[in-house]
C-alpha cells in the first residue's frame, strides 16, 4: 500500500485537481481488497472467490485498459501498450483456471497447472514491453551497456535469491517432489528477476514522453514481482491460500496498470509543453545519478548473496560462484567500454573547446560575461583590436564605469526589463551604447545580451563607423550640399517645432522667404560656377545675420530661395512686433543686396525680395510657409528688392487664379471656344486675298476673349520669378489651344469652299509646335486630306521665335510642308533677332509686320524708316508682305507707299463670326483709302478732312479688341492729332 499511495501521490500533483478524483476512487477500492484480504472476507467461499476471481477480473481490466490506449493512440510507445495487455490477459486467465480449480471444482490446484503455464507466459510480454519503454541506444555501445547493465541486475538478484531460497528449490530429487514442479517453482522467481530487472534499468532509461504514466506501469509491474517474489518464499507459499493479504499487492498492481493509460491521456491533454520541456531537465542530473551508480548497487547485492552464503555457514555452490564471477566480468567489460567511451568523449570535448576558443579568440566581435552585479568576469582577446584595452585588464572591473554616462540610464532600464522577461518569449536582446575605449573617446558600440547562469553575456561591435555614416547620410539628407544650409524639409520641421514647443504661445514668431533678383541673370552672363558661389555668399551672409542662440535659422529651399525663421520674444504689441520683424527683414535684403566678389574678383550685384508671414493661433507650418511664399512673389510683382508682408487677400488672390486656369482647362475640353476670322487684303485693290483664324474663349458672362487676354488674366498678379513653372503652363495650355484651331480652321476653310468661297485660311501656330514630338509628322497632311481641303488654301503663320527650338529640323519640317503646297508666314517680323535667322534658314513665303511697327509708322520717322526697308528687304527677296494692327487710313496709305502688299486690321475689318464673314467674301473687297499729296511723317499730322474716305466696317460693332485680331470700331472722318488708342481688353459677342 505504501508503494500504491505512492505512485498516486504524483498524478495528484502533476494533474491538479482534475485527475484527484479517479487517485480517490483507486485508493479506496485497493484499500477496499486490502481491508477484505485482511478480515478474510467474512467467509471461507467469498475469501476463495474473491482471491481467485476477483483478482482475474482486475487483471482482465488491466488487459482491456492497456489495449483500448494502445489501439487508439500511435507512435512509438504504441507496441508496449498492446504488450502489457497480452501481460495482463494471460494473468487474468491464469487466476481464472485457478478460481475454477478452487471454486467451481472445488478441489486442489494440480501442480503444474494450465495456470501455471499462464502465469508463466504473463512476464515475457511484460520485459518485452518494459524494452520497448526503455530510451534506445543510439550507439553499438549504448546497446552493449544496455545488455550488461541488465545483466548486472539480473544477476546480483539471481545472486541474492539463490542464496536465501532458490538453493533449496533446486534440489532435485529431495522429499520426492516432482521434477516438473520444481522446474515451475524455480521459473517463477527466475522471470520475477528478469522483470524487476527490466524494471530497474527502465526506470533509468525511460524515455521522456508520459512519464507519469510509464511510471504508473513501473509501480505497477514492481508490486507485481514483489508480490511473485514473496509468494516464492517457501514458509509463504506453504501457507498460501486464496483470498489473503497477498492477493491485495496483486490486485493493487493490476488495477495501477489498468490506470496508466488513462495517466497518459490526461498527461498529454493537460500538460503544457513548457512544463514537458523543463520537467526532464529538472530530474536529469538525479537520474543520471544514479545510473551511473546501478552497476555498482548490482555488484554489491551479488557480493551480499555470497556473504549471506559464507556467514550461515553453507558452501558456495557452482550457480552462485558462476553468476558471481559473470557479474563481476560484466562489471569489468562495463567498466571498460563506459573508460573507452569517456575518452572519445574527452577527445570530443577537447577539439570543440579548442573550436570554439579558436572562434571566440579570432572573432572581432567582443564577448563579455558579466556577473549578476556587473563584474566583468571574462572578457575575449578581440576586446583589445576593438575597444583598445586588454582583455586581463577589464576584467574585474564594473561594466556600468565603462558605460558613457548619457546611455548608463536607458541600458540599465534595458537589462532589468530583459532579466523581468521570461526567456521563451525573449531569449536574447540588443542595446546600442557609447564605451570608453583605452584612448579616452568614446566608442558607439552594439551589444547582442543573452542569459547565463544569472549573468548575462554581451556579444558587442564597434559600430561607430556606421554611426558616423549615419550622421553624415542624415545631415545630407536634411542639409543643401552646395550651402550646407538646412533644406526645405528640415525647415518644414523647425517650423512645426516652433510651432509646438514650449515657445508656442510666444507671439511674433514669422517666417521669411527670400528671393534673389537677377540671380539668372548672373548664371546666364558670368555662368553657373559664379552662380554657385553667389549663392554660398548669400547663405553665408543670411546664416550671419539671423540671431544666433535664440532658435532662428535659417535655410535654402532650392534655386535662388531662401528662408529664415525668426521665434518672437514675446512682445504682445502686435505694431512692435511687425515693426521688428520688418526692420530685420529690411536689414536681410540690405545685406543680401550687396555687390558679390565671384570667380576672377568679378563683381555682381543681385537684390532680394522677401516675404513675410506671422504665426497666427492654429495655423500649421505648411499654411505658415505658403503664406510667406505669396508675400514673397507679391514682393517681386510689386518691383522687386523689397520686403512685403503677407495679407489674407493674396491667398484669395490665388485662389481666384487657380479657379480661372481651371476654368479655362474645362473650356479647351468642352468646347467654350468659337472660331472667328478676319480678313487679308490686298492693298493694290483692295481684294480679299486670305482670312486669319482667330480663336475666343466665350466665358460665362457672353464675353469673348482673345488668347492674349485670358492668358494675361490667369496669370495675373504672378511674377516671372516663377517662369519656369508659368511657362510650361502656357505651353500646355498654347499647345492645346493651337491644336484645335488648326483642325476648327480647316474644317471650316474646307466648309467655305465647298459653298463656293475658295479663300485660304491664315492659322497661327507656333514654331515649337512644329518639332514637338507630340504632333506626329504628317499630321497637317492627314488633316488637310481628311477634310478635302487642298494644301494650297493653308498659310501658317509661324508665331514664336524661341532659340531653343532646333532650326535644322524645323527647316526639314517647313521644307515638307511648302513642298506639299502649304505656304508659310513668319510672324512679328522686325520685332527680333531670332526673325532674321529665321529669314536666312526657313523656307517662307510671306512677311508679317509686327504690330509695333505699324502703330506708329505715321507719326515716327525712324519707325518709317525701318518699315520701310524691312519691306524693301520682303521686296527684294521676292516675298509678299502683309501688314498686321492697320487701324488708321493714313496707315493704309503710308504701308502702300512703302510697298507693302496686303494689310490686316480694323481699318477693314475686325474679327468676324461665320455669318458676317460670308457676306465680306460675298462682297469680295474692301476700299482702299488714297491720297494725292504725300504723307507727312516726323511730327503730328495737320487737320486734315477725309470726308472722300470711306472706312467699310459694316456691321463690326464698337469695341473689338485689338491685338491678334482685336481693334476699334469705325472711325468718322475726322483730323487726328494723337497717335491711336491701344485695343479694349474684351470683345463683345458679334451678333448673328
Amino acid at each position: 500500500m505504501s508503494a500504491t499511495g505512492a505512485v498516486l501521490a504524483r498524478p495528484s500533483v502533476s494533474g491538479g485537481r482534475a485527475g484527484l478524483l479517479p487517485q480517490v476512487l483507486l485508493a479506496l477500492m485497493c484499500g477496499g481488497y486490502a481491508a477484505g484480504a485482511a478480515l478474510g472476507w467474512g467467509s471461507p467461499e467469498l475469501a476463495l472467490f474473491m482471491g481467485d476471481f476477483g483478482l482475474s477480473a482486475a487483471a482482465l481490466a488491466a488487459a482491456v485498459s492497456c489495449l483500448w490506449h494502445g489501439r487508439t493512440r500511435s507512435g512509438r510507445l504504441r507496441p508496449a501498450w498492446l504488450l502489457f495487455a497480452a501481460s495482463s490477459f494471460m494473468a487474468a486467465l491464469g487466476n481464472g483456471v485457478w478460481g475454477w480449480y478452487e471454486v467451481v471444482l472445488g478441489r486442489s490446484v494440480p501442480s503444474p497447472s494450465p495456470a501455471d503455464f499462464c502465469f508463466l507466459l504473463f512476464a515475457p510480454p511484460a520485459i518485452v514491453g518494459m524494452l520497448v519503454l526503455a530510451k534506445r541506444p543510439v550507439t553499438r555501445a549504448g546497446w552493449i551497456c544496455l545488455a550488461l547493465d541488465a545483466w548486472l541486475i539480473a544477476g546480483s538478484l539471481l545472486t541474492l535469491s539463490w542464496s536465501l531460497a532458490l538453493a533449496h528449490v533446486a534440489q532435485f530429487g529431495g522429499g520426492g517432489e516432482p521434477v516438473a514442479r520444481r522446474a515451475f517453482s524455480l521459473a517463477y522467481p527466475l522471470l520475477d528477476i528478469v522483470l524487476i530487472s527490466m524494471v530497474v534499468a527502465v526506470h533509468f532509461r525511460r524515455s521522456s514522453a508520459n512519464r507519469s504514466a510509464i511510471n504508473t506501469a513501473i509501480a505497477a509491474f514492481a508490486l507485481t514481482v514483489l508480490c511473485d517474489a514473496l509468494f516464492t518464499s517457501p514458509l509463504l507459499r506453504e501457507h498460501y491460500r486464496s483470498g489473503q493479504i497477498l492477493d491485495a499487492g496483486w490486485f493493487a498492481g493490476s488495477i495501477l496498470l489498468a490506470y496508466a493509460p488513462w495517466v497518459a491521456r490526461r498527461e498529454a491533454a493537460q500538460a503544457p509543453p513548457a512544463a514537458a520541456l523543463r520537467r526532464p531537465a529538472q530530474t536529469s542530473r538525479a537520474s543520471g545519478s544514479l545510473a551511473a551508480l546501478a552497476p555498482y548497487l548490482a555488484a554489491a547485492v551479488c557480493t551480499l548473496g555470497i556473504l549471506y552464503n559464507v556467514m550461515d555457514g553453507r558452501p558456495i555452490d557452482g550457480v552462485m560462484l558462476f553468476t558471481a564471477c559473470a557479474v563481476v566480468l560484466a562489471l569489468v567489460v562495463r567498466q571498460a567500454i563506459m573508460l573507452l567511451d569517456n575518452i572519445t568523449l574527452t577527445q570530443e570535448l577537447a577539439e570543440k573547446e579548442n573550436h570554439f576558443r579558436s572562434l571566440v579568440q579570432s572573432s572581432s566581435d567582443v564577448i563579455m560575461i558579466a556577473a549578476p552585479t556587473g563584474i566583468l568576469r571574462y572578457v575575449s582577446p578581440a576586446a583589445s583590436g576593438v575597444y583598445g584595452r586588454d582583455a586581463d585588464e577589464l576584467v574585474g572591473s564594473e561594466l556600468a564605469s565603462l558605460i558613457h554616462p548619457e546611455d548608463l540610464g536607458s541600458v540599465v532600464h534595458e537589462v532589468r526589463r530583459f532579466l523581468a522577461a521570461s526567456p521563451g518569449e525573449e531569449p536574447t536582446t540588443r542595446i546600442e551604447c557609447r564605451f570608453r575605449s583605452g584612448s579616452g573617446d568614446w566608442l558607439n558600440v552594439e551589444s547582442t545580451i543573452n542569459r547565463h547562469h544569472g549573468g548575462l553575456i554581451f556579444n558587442s561591435r564597434d559600430v561607430t563607423e556606421r554611426v558616423r555614416l549615419q550622421a553624415q547620410l542624415q545631415h545630407s539628407a536634411e542639409h543643401d550640399p552646395l550651402t550646407d544650409l538646412p533644406n526645405r524639409s528640415l525647415f518644414t520641421k523647425q517650423v512645426r517645432h516652433a510651432l509646438a514647443g514650449r515657445r508656442r504661445t510666444d507671439a511674433g514668431t514669422a517666417v521669411l522667404f527670400i528671393d534673389l533678383d537677377g540671380f539668372k541673370a548672373v548664371n546666364d552672363t558670368v555662368g553657373h560656377q559664379a552662380g554657385d558661389e553667389l549663392l554660398v555668399q548669400a547663405a553665408r551672409r543670411l546664416q550671419e545675420s539671423v540671431r544666433h542662440g535664440s532658435g532662428d535659422c535659417a535655410a535654402r529651399l532650392g534655386g535662388d530661395e531662401f528662408a529664415a525663421l525668426i521665434l518672437g520674444d514675446g512682445d504682445r504689441d502686435a505694431a512692435a512686433r511687425e515693426c521688428r520683424i520688418l526692420e530685420i527683414a529690411d536689414r536681410l535684403r540690405a545685406r543680401l543686396s550687396q555687390p558679390y566678389q565671384v570667380v576672377g574678383g568679378t563683381e555682381v550685384r543681385v537684390a532680394a525680395s522677401i516675404g513675410v508671414a506671422f504665426a497666427e493661433p492654429g495655423i500649421g507650418p505648411g499654411e505658415l510657409m505658403r503664406n510667406a511664399d505669396l508675400a514673397m512673389y507679391r514682393a517681386k510683382s510689386a518691383g522687386k528688392n523689397r520686403v512685403e508682408l503677407y495679407a489674407p487677400q493674396m491667398q484669395a488672390d490665388v485662389t481666384r487664379r487657380a479657379e480661372f486656369a481651371t476654368r479655362l482647362r474645362t473650356a479647351l475640353h468642352d468646347g467654350e471656344f468659337v472660331l472667328l476670322h478676319q480678313p487679308v487684303v490686298e492693298l493694290a485693290g483692295g481684294r480679299i486675298t486670305a482670312v486669319g483664324a482667330q480663336p475666343r474663349w466665350r466665358s460665362a458672362q457672353g464675353i469673348l476673349f482673345t488668347p492674349a487676354e485670358f492668358l494675361r488674366v490667369a496669370d495675373s498678379g504672378r511674377d516671372s520669378g516663377r517662369g519656369g513653372s508659368r511657362s510650361g503652363e502656357d505651353a500646355a495650355r498654347t499647345a492645346e489651344l493651337a491644336r484645335w484651331t488648326l483642325e476648327a480652321a480647316v474644317e471650316q476653310a474646307a466648309e467655305r469652299r465647298r459653298d463656293g468661297f475658295p479663300v485660304p485660311v491664315c492659322v497661327r501656330l507656333p514654331a515649337s509646335r512644329l518639332v514637338d514630338k507630340s504632333m506626329p509628322p504628317k499630321s497637317v497632311e492627314t488633316l488637310l486630306a481628311r477634310h478635302g481641303l487642298p494644301s494650297g488654301a493653308l498659310i501658317l503663320e509661324l508665331t514664336d521665335s524661341d532659340p531653343r527650338v532646333p532650326i535644322d529640323e524645323l527647316e526639314h519640317r517647313l521644307g515638307a510642308l511648302r513642298r506639299l503646297g502649304v505656304r508659310i508666314a513668319l510672324d512679328g517680323f522686325g520685332s527680333g533677332y531670332a526673325a532674321i535667322r529665321a529669314l536666312r534658314r526657313l523656307p517662307i513665303d510671306m512677311l508679317k509686320l509686327d504690330r509695333g511697327l505699324v502703330e506708329g509708322v505715321v507719326e515716327s520717322s525712324r519707325l518709317h524708316k525701318i518699315t520701310s526697308g524691312l519691306l524693301r528687304i520682303a521686296g527684294d527677296l521676292g516675298m509678299q508682305s502683309l501688314a498686321e494692327g492697320v487701324d488708321l487710313p493714313e496707315q493704309i496709305v503710308a504701308l502702300r507707299a512703302m510697298g507693302c502688299t496686303h494689310a490686316q486690321g480694323t481699318a477693314f475689318s475686325g474679327p468676324l463670326d461665320e455669318h458676317r464673314l460670308r457676306r465680306a467674301l460675298n462682297r469680295g473687297s474692301y476700299p482702299v483709302p488714297r491720297s494725292d499729296s504725300p504723307v507727312l511723317v516726323g511730327g503730328a499730322l495737320p487737320t486734315r478732312h477725309l470726308g472722300h474716305i470711306t472706312v467699310h466696317g459694316a456691321g463690326h460693332p464698337a469695341g473689338h479688341g485689338a491685338g491678334h485680331g482685336a481693334g476699334h470700331g469705325p472711325r468718322r472722318a475726322e483730323s487726328h492729332t494723337h497717335p491711336p488708342s491701344r485695343s479694349n481688353t474684351e470683345t463683345p459677342v458679334p451678333p448673328t
